[in-house]
């Protein structure tokens, strides 16, 4: 079963195009969906992120985070929660990552691409409010700096001390420059391209979406423990 989520995956291909010497691709599906709705996926991912960073000699828990988006098209059987990113140009959806200082995924949100970045954190923040007891910095770019958003998320995490560190670009910058601690995300989104699946969002579902991202994570962090 393992085998056959692997190859519809990592080439991008179909569920119902699998290769017929594995099980039914309804069956490898239901288990994929079953999984997605029980919170599973995001559960492995959390267990291996613990692992990785032990390994790495760090504690199990982050206590720091980077903050960053990411805007990719649908394809046009591409489902709800499409829209167009003004800014990037881009018709379809926004992924946010929160992911530690190894680069490892905390939370994936997935969502139209006309959703303002600001907009698009306070559902991040609201998935770890009640996780993450470590969390003390989370570190993002100015575009959710507006609304005053870092007011927000103090007034959340008030107890906990949480604080978002806006990296600001130099206004003597040109061109493409890599921006301390941010450089880390996007490192992140790069990995998930690798995998064929997330070239694109080609779900019907951006939960299914999140639920991959997961999946690309989970098996970047085995061949890590290896």
């Amino acid at each position: 079963m393992s085998a056959r989520r692997t190859i519809a995956f990592r080439t991008g291909c179909a569920w119902r195009y699998l290769p017929r010497e594995y099980p039914p691709w309804a069956t490898a599906y239901g288990y994929f969906r079953q999984w997605r709705l029980s919170g599973v996926w995001q559960r492995i991912n959390d267990r291996l992120r613990a692992l990785v960073r032990q390994a790495a000699g760090r504690e199990s828990q982050p206590s720091a985070a980077i903050l960053d988006s990411q805007s990719v098209k649908t394809t046009a059987r591409g489902g709800p929660a499409r829209g167009f990113d003004a800014g990037k140009q881009i018709a379809g959806r926004k992924r946010h990552l929160l992911v530690d200082v190894l680069g490892l995924v905390m939370v994936a949100v997935v969502h139209a691409a006309s959703v303002q970045d600001y907009d698009g954190a306070r559902v991040v923040f609201e998935r770890v409010r009640h996780r993450f007891s470590r969390l003390r910095l989370i570190w993002a770019d100015s575009a959710y700096a507006r609304k005053g958003l870092p007011g927000w998320v103090r007034a959340l995490r008030e107890r906990r001390k949480l604080h978002l560190e806006v990296v600001k670009r130099q206004p003597e910058q040109k061109g493409f420059v890599v921006q301390p601690r941010r450089w880390v995300v996007e490192r992140t989104f790069a990995w998930l391209g690798f995998h064929r699946r997330l070239s694109k969002d080609y779900e019907a579902l951006p939960e299914t979406s999140e639920a991959l991202i997961y999946v690309a994570m989970i098996r970047l962090m085995l061949a890590r423990l290896a």
